[in-house]
């Protein structure tokens, strides 16, 4: 089962920062997903072994759909406050969690672990 452009950039977000290099094509993700560009919070959620090990959200949407992601997923992964910044192993074995607060109600998903 292939990962959703949403987990994939909140993957690719944490790697940027794992691997110090910029890896992300924002414009191009625009182009392709015009709703990367809408305004929405979102709340993302790092597992480590069935147990949080970080966790971001934004209340108000300001920027981005793809701004919000990516800043909430690195501040998850590297700056809660309850936990050290994860490493290159945790990163493999976490599940990420995704919730978008949209005028609907909020939408879900999880992403599985790179390795088990």
């Amino acid at each position: 089962m292939s990962r959703s452009v949403l987990l994939q950039l909140a993957r690719d977000s944490i790697q940027e920062v794992l691997e110090a290099s910029r890896t992300i094509d924002k414009d191009g993700l625009l182009a392709q997903y015009p709703l990367l560009g809408e305004k929405v919070a979102t709340t993302l959620n790092i597992y480590l072994n069935s147990k949080l090990r970080g966790s971001s959200s934004t209340k108000t949407p300001a920027v981005s759909l793809l701004d919000d992601i990516v800043k909430n997923a690195k501040v998850a992964a590297f700056e809660d406050k309850n936990s050290t910044p994860l490493s290159t192993s945790e990163y493999l074995h976490c599940e990420i969690e995704l919730i978008l607060a949209t005028e609907d109600g909020e939408m879900s998903e999880r992403d599985k672990a790179i390795i088990k």
